[in-house]
């Protein structure tokens, strides 16, 4: 069956996590102490973002995951439920607690991450087995590697005979990732995890060119690095050129979800019917906005926002980059 990119809902498989983040004036170095700045509570979990950005971006979105039996679970289930996102096929995992990440932020906006999985880790095949009738007449399917191996592929599985788009954000990076991308259509990796894929150096728009020919040499349909302050670099097999879309010109507090919020926003465009260079400089400036104020959910914004920082600040337009393919 010819997988589809547009003209239906997105579904996300993946991790719920409350975010406990703490606010430093750098990031601690081993074994060094750092007085913090202060400390919040919200919620996250790569999956669960990118379920929030999608459908704050205006798609119909079905998640499926797996919480404790616990206060964190219930907390995060109100979260996606005030945002509209079908919760039927998200479960309940007695005598495990709610996945939690401990995110550590400098005063320049980066952050490092520590995450207890909990019950992210108890998503099963058996899980996505029970949820397959949400893949049917899905345009897109959003999947991270917080969730066990042999989940991720039974995500495939179930997306091939239901003909859906698997976008995969490789976050984070997992040996077998590159094994898998021969069986998705689009990758969204960052930086450091595109080198982990293509075994090079990312570091400039160059370097994301190169990656991107790489990434769809090894079978992908679609390759996008997004490369923070440098904005992104699309390649799509079959394209005679590549393009760099420019960072959006914002003032960042703090980069947790700046990459949910992409890859979010990437799925409600393509859902929407958007060309794919369109959704992705949707992504960009979603993903810009989102870094302008702190957490994860609660900095993802909706797509009225998106508009309107587009309409006010006219975006400089995707450069044309010269390929070897």
């Amino acid at each position: 069956m010819a997988e589809r990119v547009h003209g239906g809902s997105v579904v996300v498989v993946g991790s719920l996590n409350m975010d406990l983040v703490v606010r430093t004036p750098h990031l601690p170095r081993p074994g060094e102490t750092v007085a913090a700045r202060s400390f919040a509570q919200f919620p996250g979990g790569k999956g669960a973002n990118q379920a929030v950005a999608a459908a704050r971006m205006g798609a119909r979105v079905a998640m499926v995951g797996r919480v404790g039996a616990d206060a964190f679970g219930e907390a995060l289930r109100r979260v996606l439920e005030a945002e509209g996102i079908d919760l039927r096929y998200l479960r309940e995992t007695p005598g495990e607690t709610t996945g939690v990440a401990s995110i550590w932020v400098d005063d320049s906006g980066a952050n490092s991450i520590a995450i207890a999985p909990g019950a992210n880790a108890a998503l099963a095949p058996a899980d996505v087995a029970a949820s397959t009738q949400c893949f049917e007449g899905a345009s897109a399917v959003l999947v991270q590697l917080e969730i066990p191996a042999k989940t991720v592929e039974a995500v495939l599985g179930a997306a091939r005979e239901a003909g859906a788009a698997v976008i995969l954000d490789p976050a984070p990076i997992h040996p077998r990732a590159r094994e898998w991308l021969g069986q998705v259509w689009g990758v969204a990796p960052n930086q450091v995890e595109a080198e982990a894929l293509v075994g090079f150096p990312v570091r400039s728009v160059e370097d994301g060119r190169r990656a991107c020919e790489a990434l769809l040499e090894r079978g992908v349909q679609v390759a996008i690095v997004k490369m923070a302050e440098q904005g992104a670099v699309i390649a799509e097999r079959g394209a005679s050129r590549a393009y760099h879309i420019p960072a959006a010109r914002v003032k960042a507090v703090d980069t947790t979800a700046a990459g949910d919020a992409f890859c979010g926003a990437l799925a409600a465009g393509l859902a929407s019917g958007m060309p794919l260079l369109a959704a992705c400089e949707l992504a960009n400036a979603a993903a810009g906005l989102s870094t302008t104020r702190p957490g994860a959910q609660p900095s993802l914004p909706g797509r009225a926002e998106v508009d309107a920082f587009l309409r006010e600040n006219p975006a400089e337009k995707p450069q044309e980059l010269s390929t070897h393919r």
